[in-house]
């Protein structure tokens, strides 16, 4: 999926937007917006990024498993390498250490991330610390002309670039849980 970032001060304009788009087939999977102001957007029911999602925690954490994995195969190569797996415990220590490396470098990740905004929004910060908001949809190719149609009746949007959307599986699935959810008692 393509991911559209669209710069506004107006909140109003956001939600009528976004009640556009899905009348226009759009999902709301699909539509974010990112803002410093939480309670404004709650207050119009916009369809929020959630907070969890506004820090680092899934990119550092991906990037902590990477690097706890090279830790846990150097363990496990100095073992071989230096034959420390001929002792009497045998291999059992050092894949408990590797487990160990692998883990907490993993956790050690998130905890960084979770101290730092997202990298896919780093370069709005600025703009959020100034009271804008930044609306972004992720879209499919061949709702490419929908969402030009759309947007061209909210001339006070910026346009602010594009990018890597939302994977379309994970929307999709996103899409089947709040179907599931209505239809559940």
């Amino acid at each position: 999926m393509i991911r559209h970032y669209y710069l506004s001060d107006d909140l109003d304009d956001l939600a009528r937007l976004e009640s556009e788009l899905l009348d226009n087939g759009f999902t709301l999977p699909q539509i974010h917006v990112l803002s410093e102001d939480d309670e404004a957007v709650q207050r119009r029911h916009l369809h929020e990024v959630e907070s969890v999602l506004k820090k680092d925690v899934v990119h550092s954490t991906e990037v902590g498993a990477i690097v706890g994995a090279i830790g846990a195969i150097i363990v496990l190569l100095s073992a071989y390498v230096f034959d420390w797996y001929h002792s009497s415990a045998g291999w059992i220590p050092f894949i408990f250490l590797a487990i160990v490396v692998l883990g907490f470098c993993t956790w050690e990740g998130g905890f960084i991330g979770i101290q730092k905004p997202n990298v896919e929004f780093v370069r709005f910060q600025t703009l959020l610390e100034q009271g804008k908001h930044i609306f972004f949809v992720d879209i499919e190719e061949e709702q490419e002309a929908q969402l030009r149609k759309v947007i061209n009746h909210h001339p006070k949007l910026i346009i602010e670039g594009k990018g890597e959307g939302t994977p379309g599986w994970v929307v999709r699935s996103q899409e089947k849980f709040q179907e599931f959810m209505k239809t559940m008692p």
